[in-house]
């Protein structure tokens, strides 16, 4: 029988880091932190840009390095630092000089063979891969459940038997029949007579340790209907503090059906070739104050709402949602951030090798001025006074979304058993790099492939519309002129793409004094099929095509779109009333954030919950198959609901 599971908390250790410091050069940055200046200590110890990070996840060991070149056009793409053994032993990157906190490194000429390919003198951001190991230790976390092993007591105190179970000694216990609410079974020590009631499992478990367990039902089904929580709480006849607890036991039910239903079905299942469409979604939180952090002593103020990405990737064929993860680690400790600095003195090291780089503002802790330090008196005051000022506030601490990215993609690659990627995003850095670092080596091999989708987001419903029935117009106007006899759009668009691949190209090639090479040449080209929702869109590849024919490229554009995205993003909007757009204030001038969410693990658990519901519950309908997004991807072969979900049947 299955048994009781729980949440991940803090201190379970699911991804074991190896520490990548070493305890004699703790040592030495102890004496050299007040001999040396700050930017002196950080040179010297540098090391941890290029070394790989090792960790153990699930007894299986991992390495990764991720500062490397993210241009697909130069030659040193996806390439690890080597140092050449030739004269002045040159390296592949060097650390640009730029600010301490935008360090960057930049792709240096090739000593060895200059005149084949081209080292473009790219630039990449400098990143700690000992922080995307955390970042990635999180998201694990926060998405994992572990059996709930209870602590049981059989005996009364002094009983000479105590150190016996029923299940080691049996004969030594009554069966005392099962429990009346729970069904459990019950033992009775035969010597101090102590009665126990076991933990229930199965189906039984869904009831246990649960105030009105009767509603958990129409609970979720009013979460995924937008009803907001003080109406919720009115209907159900239930407090706040229930409402929060039934929130988390369904996230709890939502993780147990995925690793039953989406977990173990994706490890045996294989793909040739997988789309990834991934979009941000931009939600405001509400950044309150802790409780005895108001009044007028507490005058200084922090922004009372600020933007949070939640970051979602979706097939682009089934539109089946992997991941949507928000950017915020809602179980960060600035105290935590303050021992790291003082055992490791980030304050003095560059953003690449602080173990709290995801958290761009708060990196590392305040600490005084050493001995030779350049920092004055006065500006550590002003640091540490925004730090003292964030502690009042809502607890855990934003993270990087490039950080938060690179795990999100980590994980994706990990999940998915695919020979080919192909990636869709718009212009966002954080997505575009990520994908470059975490898939480098599938992109040098041709194995993986970015591109953009554009759409201008102002139009009009009318406008929109408008467009969709011009782009249908032009394709059978196109295929009259040309004497095509077919009348499907799509076979159209693809002959279309085709001719058009003949002569456009997303590359240019550049001539030097060494030779000639490709770049890539911003030169995107209208989809011949517009969506009747938002109209026209611009479509452009990032990665290298040249080696494929005219009507490889059309088939790839064909299926360039951000439908799997939006169209999930869409149903957050509509669905889960703590995320949904502003209100307009009655002077129509401001926007209200009244409804915005003040804690972010609900907004994480609210977001899972509807992503499972969205999976595995909502068949959506293309021509005569009504199927949901997890029968189209082929891991399931049915459609469930919501009580399969919370029940677990």
């Amino acid at each position: 029988m299955a048994k009781l599971k729980k949440i991940l908390s803090k201190d379970d250790v699911i991804l074991e880091v190896t520490n990548p410091v070493s305890e004699e050069e703790l040592k030495n940055r102890q004496k050299d932190y007040d001999v040396l200046p700050p930017r002196k200590f950080g040179t010297k110890y540098r090391d941890l840009l290029f070394k790989p990070i090792e960790f153990t996840l699930l007894k299986k060991s991992y390495s990764f390095q991720f500062n490397l070149c993210t241009n697909p056009y130069c030659k040193w793409q996806g390439l690890q630092q080597e140092k050449f053994d030739t004269k002045g032993k040159p390296s592949r990157y060097r650390l640009d000089s730029s600010s301490d906190e935008r360090k960057q490194i930049k792709c240096n000429p090739d000593p060895v063979n200059p005149n084949r390919g081209a080292a473009l003198g790219c630039k990449s951001a400098a990143l700690s891969n000992w922080s995307i190991a955390e970042e990635i230790h999180r998201l694990i976390r926060i998405n994992s459940v572990k059996v709930d092993e209870p602590i049981y007591n059989f005996h009364k105190e002094g009983c000479p038997k105590h150190e016996q179970t029923p299940f080691k000694s049996p004969s030594l216990f009554y069966r005392q029949g099962k429990s009346s609410s729970t069904g459990a079974q019950q033992w009775q020590c035969k010597t101090c007579k102590k009665k126990t009631t076991l933990r229930p499992d199965g189906k039984k478990s869904v009831v246990y340790n649960q105030k009105r367990s009767e509603i958990n039902l129409l609970f979720t089904k009013l979460l995924l209907n937008r009803e907001p929580i003080t109406r919720a709480c009115e209907v159900l006849g239930i407090a706040d503090g229930t409402y929060y607890d039934k929130l988390e036991f369904v996230y709890l039910r939502c993780l147990e059906f995925l690793e039953r239903n989406e977990i173990k079905p994706m490890q045996s299942k294989e793909f040739k070739e997988i789309w990834i469409n991934t979009d941000k979604m931009t939600y405001h939180l509400n950044n309150v104050r802790k409780k005895g952090m108001g009044g007028s002593k507490y005058s200084e103020l922090e922004e009372s709402v600020f933007p949070t990405n939640v970051v979602i990737s979706a097939d682009a064929i089934s539109r089946y949602v992997f991941r949507s993860d928000v950017n915020y680690d809602w179980e960060a400790s600035l105290d935590d951030i303050e021992k790291d600095t003082i055992q490791f003195k980030d304050d003095h090291l560059g953003v690449y090798a602080r173990k709290n780089a995801r958290h761009t503002k708060f990196s590392f802790y305040p600490q005084p001025p050493s001995a030779n330090d350049t920092q004055s008196k006065a500006e550590y005051n002003n640091d540490l006074s925004k730090v003292e000022k964030r502690a009042k506030y809502t607890d855990g601490l934003q993270v990087n979304s490039t950080y938060t990215s690179i795990a999100h993609y980590w994980l994706i690659k990990e999940m998915v058993n695919a020979s080919e990627w192909r990636f869709i995003t718009d212009e966002d850095s954080s997505l575009i790099t990520a994908i470059f670092r975490v898939f480098a080596r599938e992109i040098r091999l041709s194995d993986g492939h970015h591109f953009l989708c554009q759409t201008d987001k102002t139009k009009s419903r009318k406008q929109a519309r408008q467009e969709f029935l011009e782009a249908q117009n032009e394709l059978l106007e196109w295929a009259n002129f040309n004497d095509i006899k077919t009348k499907k759009l799509r076979d159209l668009a693809k002959l279309k793409l085709e001719k058009l691949f003949e002569t456009h190209h997303f590359h240019k090639e550049v001539k030097t004094s060494t030779g000639t090479h490709l770049e890539y040449d911003d030169n995107p080209i209208e989809h011949p099929l517009a969506t009747i929702d938002r109209g026209y869109r611009s479509v452009d590849c990032t990665t290298n095509l040249s080696s494929l024919e005219p009507k490889d490229i059309a088939e790839l554009m064909l299926n360039v779109n951000d439908n799997a995205s939006n169209a999930f993003i869409q149903q957050i909007r509509r669905r889960l009333s703590i995320l949904e757009r502003p209100l307009t204030t009655a002077r129509g001038d401001q926007k209200s954030y009244i409804y915005a969410n003040f804690n972010p693990k609900y907004a994480q658990m609210a977001i899972t919950i509807l992503r499972t519901y969205y999976n595995f519950c909502l068949p959506y309908k293309t021509g005569k198959v009504n199927k949901t997004p997890a029968q189209r991807l082929g891991i399931v072969d049915k459609i469930f609901e919501l009580k399969d979900i919370i029940y677990l049947r």
